[in-house]
């Protein structure tokens, strides 16, 4: 017998010492998340060389030890409690576990049925659970795809299939060969970026007024609008919680006009969404179960890993979706408009089962542990804005509403590079990480507060070390 055929190759070695290895992972995760309280939030953190690609295989150890010695003491605990920039989760512990079962049993989520996995199923249900908490009727259907951007740009996909339906064209088909009407106030970036990507034109969109003082649109100015276009089929992106300040458009308003007016309502409600389990904040989003579509970002206030977003659109829309997302040259992946094909309602072909980390968390922590977190952020939020208003350094841009704060120094006129210095010596020290802001020409500071770990302990940590560096 050849020797070379008893030899035992990297691959197999790793295989079967995965057990050993695994154990030094699980350990070196746990002893991370022990530290993460005082793990540096910002770094000065050098250019790196690249790796070379070896022709020999290093094998797994060698590749866990390379990580360790050229990566671990520039990552930043961007899961931890006093990471305050743009709009970013931790990681609750079900969610961990069930992000690492994801890529243990490795599922391309695809059927409902007759397909031979039961991935499907556990993502329908998942989004069951999501409308539950947060208050929305089984008369939406949805689906995991990557965060906010792809979520807004696959219900404005199936928002621009309807208005071709609208002028009789099937625009998935045919392209489109006339501008959409796109009505919006304070879109988030990622909805500007999906019209875009879509071919409707980012420059097309049309900016509704906005309330004074306010980033929320004004609904007499929106009715305007829709007047002007005299049924002309449109598409209306409102916001159930801006970036900045977390400001809400009527939606009990935009609602009354669809009785009069010819559009698709989407909401953006990226992380405004969850403040439906709020005990105080709810009402802010009366009336949204009305929208056509909705976007939802897990790995926001629901505390999952990156990346996993929801989009919803109602279930009467389902023909539009289909005909927007099927594969209708593969006939491989049988009938197309089967209403038991994820591949036919979703971007992606293939993708991770994005749902199981938030199946754990929701199934874990229930209405009461999301309701605990969404409330002790607010009022996170509220405690900060307070040491603001007291604190002779700094003013606030303006009013904060629920979960993030804009602020500046407390100076008549306040530079971007000013703010860009205070800034890079604040998240260097790594104790605390915050950004950049500009609201009305005005350069400010931006604290957002979603962290389910993050303590009153850690706002006053941030508020003494703006005092340090300012």
């Amino acid at each position: 017998m050849d020797s070379t055929a008893l030899k035992e190759t990297v691959l197999e070695k790793d295989s079967r010492i995965l057990p050993e290895i695994m154990d030094r992972v699980v350990q070196y995760a746990l002893d991370y998340l022990r530290k993460i309280d005082d793990f540096p939030v910002g770094r000065n953190a050098p250019v790196i060389p690249h790796d070379s690609l070896s022709d020999d295989s290093m094998g797994l150890k060698q590749a866990f030890g390379r990580f360790i010695d050229q990566y671990e003491q520039l990552m930043v605990a961007s899961s931890g409690p006093r990471y305050f920039g743009f709009v970013t989760g931790g990681v609750t512990p079900a969610a961990l576990m069930g992000d690492w079962l994801t890529s243990v049993f490795d599922q391309n989520p695809q059927g409902f049925q007759d397909h031979g996995d039961i991935s499907a199923n556990i993502e329908r249900n998942t989004i069951t659970l999501l409308l539950e908490l947060l208050r929305l009727p089984e008369s939406f259907t949805g689906g995991f795809v990557t965060g906010a951007t792809m979520a807004n740009f696959s219900s404005l996909a199936v928002a621009r299939q309807w208005v071709g339906e609208q002028m009789g064209k099937d625009i998935a088909r045919e392209g489109m060969d006339q501008k959409l009407h796109i009505l919006s106030a304070t879109p988030h970036s990622s909805s500007v970026k999906s019209l875009a990507m879509l071919g409707i034109g980012s420059n097309n969109l049309i900016k509704i007024k906005v309330l004074e003082n306010r980033e929320a649109m004004d609904i007499n100015d929106l009715e305007q609008r829709l007047t002007a276009l005299k049924g002309q089929p449109a598409i209306v992106i409102s916001s159930a919680g801006t970036v900045n300040t977390v400001d809400f458009d009527d939606m009990q308003a935009i609602s009354t006009l669809r009785e009069k007016y010819n559009f698709w309502w989407h909401i953006d409600a990226a992380f405004g969404g969850f403040v439906a389990c709020s005990s105080n904040f709810s009402h802010l989003l009366k009336g949204w179960e009305h929208a056509d579509s909705i976007t939802v970002d897990c790995h926001k206030w629901l505390n999952t890993p990156y990346d996993g977003a929801v989009f919803l659109v109602k279930k009467d829309h389902a023909t539009l979706q289909v005909q927007t997302f099927q594969n209708s040259n593969a006939p491989y992946l049988g009938d197309p408009l089967a209403k038991c094909s994820y591949l036919n309602f979703l971007p992606e072909n293939s993708r991770r089962l994005r749902a199981l980390p938030a199946w754990f968390t929701l199934m874990a922590y229930g209405r009461e542990g999301y309701r605990e977190i969404v409330d002790n952020n607010i009022k996170h939020a509220q405690e900060f804005a307070r040491l603001i208003r007291q604190s002779s350094r700094f003013r606030l841009l303006a009013d904060v509403r629920v979960n993030v704060v804009a602020f500046t120094l407390n100076e008549q006129q306040v530079e971007a590079e000013k703010v860009n210095n205070i800034l890079k010596k604040l998240n260097e020290r790594g104790k605390v990480f915050i950004t950049p802001t500009i609201m009305n020409g005005n350069a400010g500071f931006r604290a957002a507060f979603v962290n389910w770990r993050t303590k009153m302990a850690d706002v006053e940590l941030l508020m003494n070390e703006l005092d340090v560096v300012s």
